[in-house]
């Protein structure tokens, strides 16, 4: 029997899914990229019905645990790596005042000649891991472990502080984003 590895086969399940940069280059340290990737979210969240239930965007990754309200959860991840690849690339190869750009786009250019997927370059690795979350207990250390992130990366105390995350909407802030808390059944 072939090996599917990680796949979404629940298109309606809640999933854990991590997105890397290639190289972990730290893209998200210039605020107009991390625009660009908050907006997509915003976007696929009221054009495609993705459904974000907690996130947290660090340098060079971002967490997040989403379900599809309706239509494929699959397609809307694969469009949104699309879209936001295709756009922050184009933003770095225009941003006259970005240090790293021949570097970071020589890495991408590097990343997408290896991979016959890719016309130019690659910008997130291939792989996000999708993990369903089936379980209370599960769901429990998926959220801790995407809102503990910033706090084992040295950036701030409490997960609530990182302003790139979700942690305060669940300590009853408001976070940057609009999200759906896991339902009763998945109180933490």
């Amino acid at each position: 029997m072939k090996d599917e590895g990680y796949k979404i086969r629940d298109q309606y399940g809640v999933h854990f899914i991590t997105f890397a940069t290639v190289q972990w280059v730290d893209v998200f340290t210039r605020k107009c990229y991390l625009e660009t990737l908050l907006e997509s979210l915003k976007f696929c969240m009221h054009v495609k019905c993705l459904r974000l239930h907690a996130w947290c965007l660090m340098s060079n990754h971002i967490h997040l645990i989403v379900s599809a309200e309706k239509g494929n959860l699959s397609d809307i991840i694969r469009d949104f790596k699309k879209f936001t690849s295709a756009t922050i690339l184009k933003q770095i190869e225009q941003n006259q005042e970005e240090s790293r750009q021949a570097w970071m786009l020589w890495i991408f250019k590097q990343a997408g000649s290896n991979n016959s997927r890719n016309y130019k370059y690659q910008f997130w690795q291939q792989d996000n891991r999708p993990i369903q979350l089936e379980t209370k207990n599960f769901t429990k250390i998926k959220l801790n472990y995407v809102h503990n992130n910033p706090v084992k990366a040295g950036l701030v105390e409490r997960p609530e502080d990182y302003l790139l995350s979700s942690a305060r909407d669940y300590v009853g802030g408001k976070g940057l984003l609009n999200i759906e808390h896991l339902t009763a059944a998945w109180t933490l």
